[in-house]
């Protein structure tokens, strides 16, 4: 891992990434209500807001965006991703180089794993250049760390989501994305277990502003070092609101209660 102080994905020792890799991975489908975002131009302004220090974006829309809003966005330069239409074991092939994404002006580099899979040993080894060649740019590097495959009867059970931060830790990644075991000391558990990698958490499908915040809250308290949320901000109807929110709770140690 290196030293991220001075990283401008961290704020306060803290992180907000704003994920916009839905298209790819799930469709225009996660668009339903909100088809006005289906044009990127409307995330990227949100990544404008104060609370968030990175959007997480593919290829084609870094290309197609990001020059527009360089001087105000972060860009985590998400280099691997596969469509919802693949119906077999889960694999996330990679679509562009940490050497294009830095050409871009790319802040930080993220990609996917699934340990458990049946090619996870093919991910590692994906991996393994990535990391290495960010490291060659001084570029910091998000996992998502999500297990998948046949012999995982439980992907949210608190060992599994605790071996997916540590496997970040293992690999060389600086900060790992994993989703919530449905605990807050599992929760801690995870984090003991990723040790000084920085465990960020994943935030799911859209839930009532309550119900999220005191889940961040919750993952705030036993040292979840931030957030990576996608559908929970972009899907509602006032983003900008959620993301005043999130700022007080991830950064200025607000309360749910404090900030609704």
């Amino acid at each position: 891992m290196r030293p991220l102080g001075d990283s401008p994905l961290v704020r306060n020792d803290k992180t907000l990434v704003l994920a916009h890799d839905h298209g790819l991975e799930h469709g225009p489908k996660q668009f339903s209500g909100v088809e006005e975002r289906l044009d990127p131009r409307e995330v990227f302004e949100m990544a404008t807001h104060d609370a968030v220090t990175a959007l997480a974006v593919g290829k084609g829309l870094a290309e197609t965006y990001y020059p527009s809003y360089e001087d105000d966005v972060n860009l985590l330069a998400k280099l691997n991703g596969g469509s919802d239409l693949w119906m077999g074991d889960p694999y996330s092939p990679q679509n562009w180089s940490v050497d294009y994404a830095a050409e871009l002006g790319a802040d930080a580099i993220g990609y996917t794993v699934y340990p458990g899979v049946n090619r996870e040993t093919d991910m590692f080894e994906d991996f393994r250049p990535v990391q290495e060649n960010a490291r060659d740019h001084d570029l910091p590097i998000a996992m998502w760390s999500y297990p998948r495959g046949q012999a995982i009867k439980e992907h949210r059970s608190p060992s599994t989501i605790a071996y997916a931060a540590r496997i970040g830790l293992e690999l060389g990644a600086d900060f790992t994305k994993v989703k919530y075991p449905r605990d807050k000391e599992a929760m801690a558990h995870a984090v003991r277990s990723a040790a000084d990698n920085r465990v960020l958490l994943s935030g799911g499908s859209k839930t009532s502003d309550r119900d999220f915040l005191e889940l961040v809250e919750d993952c705030m308290d036993v040292g979840v070092s931030g957030l990576a949320v996608g559908r929970n901000v972009w899907q509602r109807d006032d983003p900008y609101d959620i993301l005043d929110k999130l700022e007080g709770v991830i950064f200025e140690d607000a309360t749910a209660d404090d900030v609704l």
